[in-house]
């Protein structure tokens, strides 16, 4: 049996640091190498017409990249990956799933790239959008029509954390025969399995916790379903969002460290969610870890922890106080993004949610006065100082 297939074979069998260092990966055939080489070629050597290994052109297909999917794959506790060149092509190739007069349901506190491309590009094609609290499993069913088509949902919500019940929509979007599809992107793989709980696709920002490194853009999803996976494949090939095998190597390294990086960013975000829960200038703050926390049975049940993410909104400051706070910090840069190693804080008014209409944002609590923060893997003190330091 050849090391490819005995890994695959395997990979559903092995503990998740394991699957995060040897999963989609064997030793190069021709040195022996134990890192998977950069196949940095833009087509192939063919003996014939058609006898090309797998391998025509790398828009569709290229071994370090296929290396990386069945890696992702693996992680989320499914057998296809595709990786893209961005969370926002993998987002896009989803919806080319649909057609004029389908209908989605999602949530009301979205990322607001994902809200921009539904309301700025897709609803101009005929597909219509829901937007809800979905942290009530039960509004999904009774938006349910026979136009429906797809149920998309984050968990945690971006920026305000809230938690939905995967396991609940799940059997909601089978009875309905709904494809369902789960951001997983703010907990990563590490702390959150989506089709374990009955999600028909997992979709990654790979950009974020995945990579780790703040060094990569990069999408991907992750799914059981051979029919749909050939669906995606086509759109994935044909529309050509696909990362090239530099990124690729990049985001296969940096997942070797993802277990390593989680239990980091969780217990650092403990802490300083701890500090910041008391504090005077804190009006009030997200974080599922708290008892308290809106679905917080939910997140311990579908969650082996509470990650990294902390939101907070401050106490009696208006836009240019915020701003002045924001502006502040020393170790946390002032920054878009998260999930990487170093911490960061994030305005997702002026920043990540501009694209939102603001009394949306409100009614979702997205306010001026809401700070975002990725705890990176620093050391504690440092951060907890120059939170003291920005908040003083």
């Amino acid at each position: 049996m050849n090391y490819r297939l005995r890994t695959v074979l395997t990979a559903q069998l092995m503990k998740f640091a394991t699957k995060a260092i040897h999963a989609g990966q064997e030793p190069d055939p021709t040195t022996g190498a134990i890192m998977t080489p950069i196949y940095q070629t833009s087509t192939y050597w063919q003996k014939s017409p058609g006898d090309n290994k797998g391998y025509e052109y790398s828009r569709g297909t290229n071994p370090t990249r296929k290396a990386l999917e069945d890696c992702l794959a693996a992680l989320e506790n499914a057998k296809f990956g595709l990786a893209f060149s961005s969370g926002m092509g993998a987002t896009d190739a989803v919806m080319k799933l649909l057609a004029p007069g389908d209908e989605v349901i999602t949530g009301n506190d979205l990322y607001g790239g994902s809200y921009r491309i539904f309301t700025k590009i897709f609803a101009n094609y005929g597909i219509k959008f829901h937007f809800l609290d979905l942290s009530d499993p039960e509004l999904v069913r009774a938006h349910v029509n026979d136009k429906t088509k797809l149920v998309w949902i984050e968990t945690p919500t971006n920026p305000t954390m809230r938690i939905v019940d995967i396991e609940a929509i799940g059997k909601i979007t089978k009875e309905k025969n709904l494809l369902f599809v789960v951001d997983n992107t703010f907990a990563s793989p590490y702390l959150q399995n989506p089709i374990d709980l009955g999600a028909d696709i997992v979709m990654h920002s790979v950009t974020k916790y995945i990579g780790g490194h703040s060094d990569v853009v990069m999408g991907a999803l992750m799914l059981n379903d051979e029919d749909l996976y050939k669906k995606l494949w086509f759109i994935y090939n044909a529309c050509g969002a696909t990362p090239g095998p530099m990124d690729s190597f990049l985001v296969l390294r940096g997942i070797k460290t993802l277990h390593l990086r989680m239990k980091a960013h969780c217990e650092n975000g403990r802490q300083i969610a701890e500090f910041l829960k008391d504090h005077p200038k804190v009006e009030k703050i997200y974080w599922p870890g708290f008892t308290d926390h809106p679905n917080h049975d939910i997140a311990k049940k579908q969650m082996r922890d509470f990650g990294g993410m902390i939101s907070i909104v401050l106490k009696d400051a208006d836009l240019q106080e915020t701003f002045r706070i924001a502006s502040s910090f020393k170790v946390f840069s002032l920054a878009e993004s998260l999930g990487g190693v170093e911490s960061l804080i994030n305005h997702p008014v002026s920043m990540t949610h501009g694209s939102i209409p603001k009394a949306e944002r409100e009614k979702a609590g997205v306010v001026d006065n809401l700070l975002r923060l990725s705890v990176g893997v620093e050391d504690i003190e440092d951060l907890l100082e120059d939170i003291k330091q920005a908040l003083s």
